[in-house]
């Protein structure tokens, strides 16, 4: 193929498709209907020779070719939002889309005003969250900035801390006085306990009762941060919360605060190559103050018992 045939437009729209993995979702970003996209890709398929989706009921997912042309279309579209930021005459006004992973509490309770105070900005900037709990992989571009709470040793990739967070012990209110004074984590034996599911917990740093030294699992758990925290609301137990969640709900108190206190990190996750990349920069570097204007004002709200 002459290189002359691969066009920026041509890239524009393969990374639609990437990063929305339905030709519905990336044609409304493009401004393009599903069949017409769905041509175009073929057409560039055809245009270079391989295969670069794999098509299945569940959406468009790169193949091992697809994978080895996104670096690629990245750095051109790095390029191009560069110049267009220099030279479109719109000063500092963002457009695209950028997309974050972060484990759900996070995402409900720390991005929210980050998030809104740059789409508000921006009007042609799409911001989308993915509220998972799970390890995001940059690699191959589920997300443009991910939300870790250890940070990642390998890959291509630039991390960097935001702040540290504190989690206690928590039980509603009608719960803790029917407990009284607690002495100790003892007293918390015949207590139900609010925690994750133990084999899908997707960083130790989260595995808080195995370090705690309480050897059996909650009687109630979750891979969601929100589930356990409506548990702990409505009484059903105890459970280890971070404490800027736990804030916004005065229905629930601290208990055993001076035995049971844990810090944790939150890290911001980019790929290397998008290091040139204005909506991500500005994004990451809105988070990052939001976060940790949010995290400074945290405190365990009340106390009982410890």
């Amino acid at each position: 193929m002459q290189k002359s045939s691969l066009r920026w437009d041509d890239l524009r729209l393969f990374l639609a498709v990437v990063r929305y993995g339905r030709l519905v979702s990336a044609g409304r970003a493009t401004g393009l209907d599903p069949a017409t996209l769905g041509r175009r890709i073929s057409a560039l398929e055809a245009a270079l020779g391989v295969r670069l989706f794999d098509r299945s009921p569940q959406g468009y997912a790169p193949t091992e070719a697809g994978r080895a042309l996104i670096d690629h279309a990245e750095a051109v579209e790095s390029v191009v939002d560069a110049a267009a930021a220099e030279l479109g005459g719109e000063g500092d006004r963002l457009k695209g889309t950028v997309r974050i992973g972060a484990p759900d509490g996070f995402a409900n309770y720390l991005l929210i005003d980050a998030c809104d105070a740059l789409s508000r900005a921006n009007p042609d900037l799409q911001v989308q969250v993915v509220a998972l709990p799970r390890m995001f992989s940059l690699s191959k571009r589920e997300a443009d900035i991910a939300i870790s709470v250890s940070p990642p040793s390998a890959g291509r990739l630039t991390v960097r801390k935001i702040a540290d967070y504190q989690l206690h012990l928590y039980a509603s209110r009608e719960l803790a006085a029917r407990l009284g004074p607690l002495a100790g984590i003892a007293d918390l034996q015949e207590v139900r306990g609010i925690g994750y599911v133990s084999d899908m917990i997707f960083d130790r740093e989260l595995d808080y009762y195995a370090l705690l030294g309480r050897q059996s699992e909650p009687a109630l758990t979750s891979n969601s941060l929100i589930m356990q925290l409506r548990w702990c609301v409505r009484g059903a137990g105890v459970c280890i919360l971070p404490d800027f969640v736990a804030r916004e709900h005065p229905e629930i108190v601290a208990v055993l605060e001076g035995a049971i206190a844990l810090t944790r990190s939150f890290y911001l996750v980019r790929h290397q190559d998008d290091a040139r990349v204005a909506r991500i920069n500005r994004l990451a570097e809105a988070v990052v103050e939001h976060v940790r204007a949010a995290l400074a004002r945290e405190a365990p709200l009340g106390a009982a018992g410890g």
